[in-house]
């Protein structure tokens, strides 16, 4: 009976027990997801790794979630058409929620349209073609980086440099094709010029490689950018080292295709790739980071024992982060068990289990829910911020590498912020630069430390084809001769011996070939093309007198005329009207100034008659004497005017005496706008655009003459526009300095109208010579160099008197007295202030003690009844003392006045008073008591 009970209560308990495990196990639910990957490639493998291990890791650090991932692993093969059958069986058959995958770009497009079909998200980590984008495939994620996002990084680099051309090298392929035009268009908008892009096939053999390079080698540039996959960048830079282009000179920059995998090329491979600059994705280091590496080595020599040489890359954190952010949205979906019972319709009966009919797709109910949490979710994963908001994983941070023997060193960093830095400091408010301080040393190509400029002469012998003009005008400014037998060409004038000039001081050989471009007489737009030719990658370099086009500097060439009229106001006319009248007024203003000045400080000579007074003032305007002018501050004064007057008497002198004496030569017209009032006609050279500058300035049509020679306009000029000819001669000061050159007497120059810099020489955009070519110009320019070869082919212009520009005529103007105006008037004006400010502060005094003075009465009585100015005697008037009475009044008036005087001059003395012995009261003022 015992035995039964304990029979019983077992059953009993094993019976509860499944219960509770079943009730347990039904609460978790499960969680479909689709994995296809190209399980034999390195990618392939690090991310099957990756993925298991964030499977378990999620849960263990998750496991109250009541969703559970369930993984679906299937293998690709590297082929877009098995990729397509394996999610059509994993949508039809499996009922998966979302796919992880597919690994390329081209297996990305036709499964993330399955996708779209069916509501399934599908999330890849490795599908990086800017062709593939969620705005029209909603249901793709990218959980990796756009490659369009590496692109200003690279620009950067290449502004950093100084690099003005750069050759694209790429695959044939949508991964290829889409970032490659995205870049041209990046660098195209910075001005560097990309003269060629070199397409490789991903199947490419070695041989193909090789003569695709040599192609590169006879071209001038030398930066590549080189976006390919690890395979195929592999064979091309082995092929590359071998005929000699990783050599000093040559400068390789790879994209994060190629150098996000370096660590799982060929030793060998990376060291053919010394001296390459790369960017690849910046990784953040922390503690998970290192745990995981850790276990994923441990773990990736149990899955992988037969590829020891495995590493761990960028791509799987991302797969790992990928699984962290599926596992999140599935738990906040809630997908419930209801809800894949009621999907369960979908599953195909078990005959057809293998089906891969497009036509039984059906879609997805929790697609949108589990959609919209996947973009929602943002956490801090292994790769760094993990950030799907907008279809794609949002990154601005990116590191710079340098190829350095069998590995690779960071040189640098570069954010959507700052732009290239050594250091990433996120707290950095650095603005954004590109300077090579920016970066640490670059070990380049050939082991050099030498920054290449980026170009070289190309290795087929072509030389710089340099286009020149014939038919010129002036062929002292360029002259071409080309041999009929020999077809040899042959130029010269100043344009030529400066551009050869200009070549002889470059660091660097560079062959060259003058190309002839014939200018037609009749063509006004003949400079265009000319200039166009360089455009069309006809010439190199266009050489000859090319004006810039905008803000030309154009003068004019008229005749003069002997002034002979020597009239009896001529000693007027040194000065301006408004320099005469201002003059005067100066004069005025410090005579007054010196005048009130001694006025304040008492001096007897200024007061009189208002004649005499005015006739004061001029003195002191015009003489300096200690006996008239009392006071340092009037000295001062006058000391700086009679410095003006000076001056202004120098200058006078020698103007007056020139025009008495030197022959006066004076241009017809001095400026366009007289030639309009009088209706004048002008010439230009023609197919000139002058002729069309000339109409809009106002001139009619019927008055604009051309003309085609120098000789033809010498004559034109000489008989005048009312004999048939034209007033002047209007065009670019060069040619002007050449025909005055040749026709110095009876003409000037006038002007000028417009400005610029002058000529100059047309190149390529983005050519790499620019920069070089510009300095050494400059260089001879802005030294004798120049000023050699116009003697040489203009002569000296100092031995004409006419030539320079004549503006108006040499009388003076303030302007040219400017600064002795002004100090003169403020010293005047300054002198004035201080002293009435020390007349009234002593004023103020004089008040102040004259109030205290007031309460001191007299020694004498006041009469009562009398007048309070009538001082008594205090003592009685003996008979017989009345003269002796008159003297003491006399002295106490003499008193009185000296008191007056010392209180207006600022002092004040207080006299004892004394009984005055007089019969009558002396009456004083009230400022005389004490």
């Amino acid at each position: 009976m015992a035995a039964a009970v304990r029979i019983t209560m077992l059953l009993f308990l094993a019976f509860s027990y499944d219960v509770v495990l079943g009730v347990t196990e039904n609460k978790v639910e499960k969680f479909h997801v689709g994995v296809v990957l190209d399980l034999g490639t390195p990618v392939g493998k690090v991310a099957r790794t990756s993925i298991s291990i964030a499977v378990e890791d999620f849960y263990a650090v998750h496991p109250n979630y009541t969703t559970r991932l369930v993984l679906h692993v299937r293998d690709s093969m590297t082929d877009d058409v098995q990729a397509a059958a394996a999610v059509i069986d994993l949508l039809e058959n499996y009922n998966v929620q979302a796919i992880i995958g597919p690994q390329n770009s081209s297996q990305a497009v036709f499964v993330s349209a399955l996708g779209n079909k069916c509501q399934v998200p599908v999330i890849s980590f490795t599908a990086r073609s800017t062709y593939l984008s969620s705005h029209y495939l909603p249901y793709f994620v990218r959980a990796t980086v756009n490659d369009s996002v590496q692109v200003s990084s690279i620009t950067s680099i290449i502004k950093t440099y100084g690099w003005r051309e750069v050759v694209p090298i790429y695959m044939d392929n949508d991964d290829g094709k889409g970032i490659i035009a995205d870049l041209v268009d990046v660098l195209e908008g910075k001005d560097v010029h990309v003269p060629y892009r070199s397409v490789l096939d991903e199947s490419a053999t070695g041989e193909q490689i090789v003569q695709e390079l040599y192609k590169l080698m006879t071209m001038q540039t030398r930066v590549f950018v080189v976006h390919m996959s690890p395979s195929l960048g592999s064979l091309f830079f082995t092929k590359a080292k071998e005929i000699g282009m990783m050599s000093e000179g040559f400068v390789w920059i790879i994209t994060d295709r190629l150098a996000n995998l370096i660590d799982l090329l060929n030793p060998s491979v990376v060291e053919a790739m010394n001296g390459a600059l790369g960017v690849e994705s910046y990784v953040p280091k922390s503690k998970e980071l290192d745990s995981f590496t850790m276990r994923w080595y441990m773990r990736s020599r149990n899955d992988h024992p037969n590829d020891p040489t495995l590493k761990l890359n960028i791509f799987g954190l991302w797969s790992y982060d990928t699984i962290w952010g599926l596992a999140q949205a599935a738990e906040k979906a809630k997908v419930t068990k209801a809800k894949i019972l009621r999907q369960a319709k979908f599953l195909r009966p078990p005959a057809l289990k293998n089906s891969t009919s497009l036509g039984a797709l059906k879609k997805s109910r929790n697609g949108p829910a589990i959609l919209k949490a996947i973009l929602q979710n943002k956490f801090e994963g292994l790769s760094g911020d993990f950030d799907l908001s907008d279809g794609q994983l949002q990154v601005s941070k990116f590191q710079i590498i340098n190829v350095v023997g069998k590995a690779q060193r960071v040189i640098g960093f570069w954010t959507a912020q700052n732009g290239l830095s050594q250091q990433l400091d996120q707290r950095s408010n650095i603005k954004y630069r590109n300077t090579t301080h920016d970066l640490k040393i670059v070990i380049w190509p050939g082991e050099s430390t030498k920054i290449p400029r980026g170009w070289e002469i190309p290795t087929n012998g072509k030389k710089l084809q340099v286009g020149v003009v014939t038919g010129n005008k002036y062929q002292k400014y360029i002259d071409v001769v080309e041999n009929s037998i020999t077809g040899v060409i042959k130029a010269s004038g100043i344009a030529i011996d400066v551009f050869e000039e200009a070549v002889k001081r470059l660091p660097y050989a560079l062959p060259y070939e003058y190309v002839v471009f014939n200018i037609t007489k009749n063509s006004s737009s003949s400079y265009d093309d000319f200039v166009n030719q360089v455009y069309l990658k006809k010439y190199d370099i266009a050489v000859g007198d090319i004006t810039i086009r905008y803000n030309r500097r154009i003068a004019m060439v008229v005749p003069v005329r002997e002034s002979i009229s020597k009239n009896t106001w001529i000693f007027l006319k040194p000065l301006t009207p408004g320099m005469w009248i201002g003059t005067i007024i100066l004069f005025i203003y410090t005579g007054i100034v010196i005048w009130f000045l001694e006025l304040l400080g008492n001096n007897k000579n200024i007061h009189g008659p208002v004649p005499r007074q005015l006739a004061t003032m001029i003195y002191f305007s015009l003489f300096e004497e200690k006996e008239k002018v009392k006071r340092l501050i009037s000295r001062i004064v006058l000391v700086i005017w009679l410095f003006f007057l000076l001056v202004l008497k120098s200058s006078y002198t020698a103007s007056l005496t020139s025009m008495l004496t030197v022959q006066q030569l004076y241009p017809t017209v001095t400026n366009v706008e007289e030639l309009l009032k009088a209706g004048e006609c002008v010439g230009y050279p023609h197919g000139s655009y002058i002729k069309d500058l000339l109409e809009e300035i106002g001139f009619e049509v019927s008055k604009i003459k051309p003309y085609e020679s120098p000789e033809e306009f010498h004559d034109e000029l000489s008989r005048g526009c009312k004999n048939g000819g034209v007033a002047a001669l209007v065009d670019e000061i060069p040619y002007l300095k050449l025909f005055l050159a040749e026709h110095c007497k009876g003409y000037t120059m006038v002007g000028p109208i417009y400005k610029n810099a002058g000529f100059g020489y047309a190149l390529q955009k983005g050519s790499p010579i620019i920069g070089d070519i510009s300095q050494a110009i400059l260089n001879i320019t802005g030294g004798d160099t120049i000023t050699r070869i116009e003697k040489k082919w203009i002569g000296d212009q100092n031995n004409c008197q006419n030539v320079g520009t004549i503006s108006g005529s040499g009388t003076l103007t303030f302007d040219s007295f400017a600064g002795p105006t002004i100090a003169t008037g403020v010293a005047s004006t300054t002198s004035l202030v201080v002293a009435l400010t020390i007349y009234f502060c002593k004023s103020k005094q004089v008040e102040h003690e004259n109030g205290d003075s007031d309460n001191i009465l007299p020694q004498g009585e006041i009469k009562d009844g009398g007048d309070s100015d009538d001082i008594l005697p205090q003592g009685e008037i003996k008979d017989g003392g009345h003269a002796e009475g008159q003297r003491q009044e006399a002295g106490a008036i003499e008193m009185h006045e000296q008191t007056n005087k010392l209180m207006y001059s600022g002092s004040l003395v207080i006299y004892r008073c004394e009984r005055i012995s007089s019969p009558r009261a002396v009456r004083v003022s009230s400022s005389a008591q004490f």
